[in-house]
This record gives C-alpha cells, structure tokens and sequence, in this order.
C-alpha cells in the first residue's frame, strides 16, 4: 500500500485533476477519428501513403489518365470511423482492401465469359476462346491506411487543446 502526502494550498492541483477526470474521451477519439479519416480520404487524391511515398501507378490509371484506386472511388467513400470513450478506429470493410493496403504476390485470380461467347483472345497468332481463365498477378502494396508525421502532430494538437489549462 501507498500513501502520498501533499502539503501546502492544493487548491488548484485538485482542480486540475477533477478537470481531467471530467475530460471528454468520448468527444476526444472522435475528433481525432475524424482528423484521421479525413487525412486518410486525402491520400487517395495525392496518391502517396502515409509514409509519404507515391504509389505506383496502376495500369488502369496509366492507360485513361486516372488516379490509382479511384475509378468508382468505392474504396475511397467507404473509409469510416468508430469511436468510444476506450478509443477509435479508422478502416474500411471494402473486401478488397487489404489487397491494396498490403499488395498481393503471385495471387492467383479467375476471369471469367460474361456472355455464352466466352473470352476471345490471341496467343502466339492463334485465336483462342475460353469460359474462363486462370492467371497469376502481383499488385503493389499501396498503402492508405495508417498514421503520417502530420497526422501525428494532428493528435498531438487535439489533446493538448483539450488539456490546455483555461
């Protein structure tokens, strides 16, 4: 067991500590929530992670002129928050996600017909139809989830204007 003893006017240390008893957590995570989301959605119009590195351009993006993970900006839109007075979360349930955020080696996808035709393609000169086909890709890691030095600071300046002593 332990016993602290405080001598002298404690007035206003006893203030102060019911103030940050009182502080608002709550209020807090979903600022900083929002901060972060916003910085987040941010990445997908400059294309870099947070880490500041550009991400390699898709082909999709290269060929039309576009911006890399943004040709329906689903994965963009669907970037939410959650918070409580425990904490906050910033994510997305977009299945393809982690893919993107993480990059995949050697995946192993399926194309398949959308019509009765089937898929028409060339291989060495030959034209060659098929219902499906089976390929293998890598996509690069282009990373949009996580906390940059900015975003840092942005914390750093919530919390200290919500402890900033009045």
């Amino acid at each position: 067991m332990y016993s602290i003893r405080l001598d002298g006017d404690t007035r206003s240390l006893m203030k102060r500590l019911r103030q940050l008893a009182d502080i608002d957590k709550k209020g807090i995570n979903a600022s900083i929530a929002e901060a972060i989301r916003e910085s987040t959605v941010e990445r997908f119009r400059t294309e870099k992670g947070p880490d500041g590195k550009k991400w390699k351009q898709s082909i999709r993006a290269a060929q039309e002129g576009g911006v890399t993970l943004v040709k329906s900006a689903g994965l963009k839109n669907s970037i939410k928050t959650t918070s409580d007075a425990s904490g906050f979360a910033v994510g997305t349930n977009k299945i393809y996600a982690s893919t993107h955020q993480l990059g995949a080696k050697n995946r192993r996808i399926t194309i398949r017909a959308k019509t009765s035709k089937g898929l028409v393609f060339q291989v060495d000169g030959r034209w060659i139809r098929k219902k499906q086909v089976t390929v293998r890709i890598n996509i690069p890691a282009r990373p949009f989830l996580g906390l940059s030095d900015d975003d840092m600071q942005e914390i750093k300046g919530t919390l200290e204007d919500y402890f900033r002593e009045d």
